[in-house]
């Protein structure tokens, strides 16, 4: 049978190709929408849980540890080990050269005023002292001071500037004739040879730097009294020893140490 290519049939064919068109539009919008909750779905379904590991249960090895940054405003930890403390010289057993020997269980040392009984070399430098003391100007010591690392000593800590200017600054006067003054009545007292044969060894003045104030007889504590008052050798004796300036000079003839104090 033959039908015509108009009329109904041809009408039934637009409806269900309508109708196609509907539902396709529709199954692509509900893909459209559907497919991506499903993913996420399936994404957070596939994601291991989160493990929180315990305060207790450190598995990792410490190879493997990568360290973190210390918190901002604090130093940096290091690893090593704090470096050892720098070894202090050992200081003589008297204090120093220039220190009061005094030690009341060994023998009084030999009280010497003979100039004659001194190395050559320890009297040319006595002399010499001497000498630019009477002579008033104190500038004569700088040359018999010295410099650099054979300096004589001038005070138990260290000085800033010039030797001379410093004598100056010690005296009572602004030439510095006192403490010339001074000098000259030290070396003008007797002397005791102490260390002998060591490389300590010294020729020093007052001889109270080695003997208890204690022990002075009233001929030596007259001496004591032209280098110092009555009341410092009240507080000597709370001291214990002669604290006043004091003089040494090696066997060789250097001016080691001109100073007071303990």
């Amino acid at each position: 049978m033959n039908f015509p290519m108009s009329g109904r049939p041809k009408g039934l064919v637009l409806h269900i190709r309508f109708a196609a068109c509907c539902a396709a539009i529709a199954l692509v919008t509900c893909l459209a929408s559907s497919p991506a909750h499903a993913l996420s779905e399936i994404k957070r379904e596939e994601l291991p849980a989160p493990v929180t590991p315990s305060a207790d249960d450190d598995v990792s090895s410490p190879g493997n540890t990568i360290p973190m940054p210390d918190p901002l405003g604090t130093a940096p930890s290091t690893s090593q080990p704090p470096a050892p403390d720098a070894a202090e010289p050992d200081s003589p057993p008297d204090g120093g050269s220039n220190r009061p020997r005094v030690d009341p269980e060994v023998p009084l040392p030999e009280v010497v005023y003979d100039l004659g009984k001194l190395p050559e070399p320890v009297r040319r430098m006595h002399d010499l002292i001497i000498e630019a003391c009477k002579g008033g100007d104190i500038e004569k010591l700088r040359p018999l001071i010295g410099k650099g690392e054979s300096m004589t000593q001038l005070s138990l800590a260290d000085i800033d500037g010039d030797a001379i200017a410093f004598l100056k600054g010690l005296s009572g006067d602004p030439d510095g004739q006192e403490i010339l003054a001074i000098l000259e009545e030290v070396l003008s007292a007797g002397y005791v040879h102490v260390d002998a044969g060591t490389p300590q060894e010294l020729y020093v003045w007052p001889y109270f730097f080695a003997l208890p104030l204690d022990k002075l007889d009233a001929k030596q504590r007259v001496e004591l009294f032209k280098i110092v008052t009555a009341s410092d050798f009240d507080d000597m004796k709370q001291f214990g020893a002669y604290i006043f300036y004091r003089v040494g000079i090696t066997p060789a003839g250097q001016w080691t140490f001109f100073v007071a104090g303990d």
